[in-house]
């Protein structure tokens, strides 16, 4: 299972050589000869490397800003009636994730913000952080026993003298909270009826055996595949899908024959997370299960576009709390914690910083640009596919264009295959909204894109009255949105 968006290469940017910083002088003694003067000091940064310029695209769109489909016709984000939004626009040269594919959505360079406003770029070209399968998680063994191995150099080490029994460490420190959480991790292994497939995380829901993850995680043992999880005790499960949401990147699965002691790990309230809070996540990264990493909430309300690198599949889009936690291929799925240990999200994809991979393995790792599904929106998913196995998502009955724009999502002229881009009386065509609107706020957050668009909306819920500020011939306007649905990912 291929899971990576990448794009070309780009070669690095220039950094500037170390430069020396002065001590405090040092009294010389009487009639010692001067201290030399360093040779060559650096004293200039390196000049630019050309052609490396972030987010230069490669190809270009329609003229009207949406995505050019079959025939020519241009194709939208559809929020309104069964239609799915295509991928966002082309890639940025820099987008290097380390393989084959195309990245969905596109480098966002952001303007400079408004006061009082509430915005983040969208974040294009992550990869789906699952593991792609093919001997990699050998490959990883080997290279870190290989950098482990001395040599057999024979070196001298010396013990510390603490004594473990007088060593204790707090329930509500890192490795208390790991220690804690680590149970009810699990490391999924899924396989294609084709034999393809990869590895990922989850973390345990419910006591009925219900675990969630991410739907890259496991769309590939969805149809007629092979689906495991095995916790941190070594002890393996298989697994069925009960339903999975493409648009959210959201899965459930349920084990078959579960032990009766599990333990669900607790939900956090993710709209109270703050930038600064700490962060712990676990997962398999490279197929190296029950791994712990920390970091902090570097930022919320990141709006995120992510696909694998097939081409093939829709895109995810999600509002995401972005952490630096190292979060790497095979973290998909997996918990992110507060520091109290409970989920506030679901690790899922990343932005990838250079190719060639850890141990040369052929996935990029982890540059401290994590993003994770809010646990809120994914909680609210999770019991929609556990009642139905089928999503259901908020629409307003418009389609809009998914380039990048910084100033707003433009409902275009028509929708997907020449649909009418506003669908008839649908939540945008009551509200007297038109093609050619470009929509500027949704409540009090700030929309720049199509794509930060249809990830503010799917962070409600149907029936929820949105209110949505647009500009036509240069004046603003403000409507109320009473939100329609759409089910299934069809």
């Amino acid at each position: 299972m291929s899971t990576e968006n990448e794009g070309t290469s780009v070669p690095p940017a220039p950094s500037a050589p170390p430069v020396p910083v002065e001590s405090p002088a040092t009294p010389a003694p009487a009639g010692s000869a001067p201290p030399p003067e360093p040779a060559d000091a650096p004293t200039a940064a390196l000049p630019p490397v050309e052609g490396a310029v972030p987010g230069a695209y490669e190809g270009s769109g329609a003229a009207s800003g949406a995505v050019p489909g079959p025939g020519g016709q241009p194709e939208a984000a559809n929020a309104a009636s069964g239609g799915w939004p295509p991928p966002p626009p082309a890639v940025p040269a820099y987008a290097d994730g380390g393989g084959g594919g195309h990245s969905w959505g596109a480098s966002y360079q952001p303007p400079e913000p408004k006061p009082g406003s509430r915005r983040g770029g969208l974040l294009a070209a992550v990869v789906a952080a699952a593991l792609i399968a093919g001997g990699v998680g050998g490959g990883i063994g080997y290279w870190a026993a290989e950098r482990n191995d001395d040599g057999g150099s024979g070196s001298t080490t010396v013990s510390a003298s603490d004594n473990p029994a007088d060593f204790k460490r707090a329930p509500s420190s890192v490795a208390g909270l790991a220690a804690s959480a680590l149970p009810s991790t699990v490391t999924i292994e899924a396989e294609g009826s084709d034999g393809e497939g990869g590895t990922g995380s989850g973390f345990v829901y419910d006591t009925q055996g219900h675990i969630l993850t991410n739907n890259h995680v496991v769309a590939s043992a969805a149809d007629g595949g092979k689906l495991s999880a095995t916790f941190s005790n070594g002890k393996k499960y298989d697994a069925e899908v009960v339903g999975r949401a493409q648009g959210y990147d959201v899965a459930v699965i349920k084990l078959k024959n579960a032990p009766s002691n599990l333990k669900p790990l607790s939900l956090a309230d993710s709209d109270k997370v703050a930038v600064g809070d700490s962060t712990i996540a676990i997962g398999a990264p490279f197929g190296l299960s029950n791994t712990v990493t920390t970091g902090i909430v570097s930022a919320k309300n990141r709006p995120v576009a992510s696909s694998d690198s097939s081409g093939s599949s829709k895109a995810s889009y999600m509002n995401a709390l972005q952490t630096d936690a190292s979060i790497n291929p095979g973290n998909s799925g997996g918990p992110l914690l507060n520091a109290r240990g409970a989920v506030i999200g679901i690790n899922s994809a990343i932005q990838p910083g250079s190719s060639g991979g850890i141990g040369g393995s052929g996935q990029s790792g982890s540059v401290g640009l994590g993003f994770a599904i809010p646990i809120n929106q994914a909680k609210n998913v999770a019991k929609q596919l556990i009642k139905t196995g089928e999503p259901v998502y908020p629409v307003i009955g418009a389609s809009v264009a998914l380039d990048e724009q910084s100033d707003g999502a433009k409902i275009t002229e028509q929708g997907a295959g020449g649909s009418s881009a506003v669908t008839a009386n649908g939540p945008a065509d009551k509200a007297g909204l038109k093609p050619g609107d470009v929509i500027t706020k949704l409540d009090d957050t700030v929309i720049d894109s199509g794509p930060t668009l249809i990830g503010q909306i799917w962070t409600h819920k149907p029936g929820d009255t949105v209110k949505i500020t647009y500009k036509r011939g240069g004046a603003e306007h403000t409507v109320d949105v009473v939100l329609g649905e759409r089910k299934g990912d069809s």
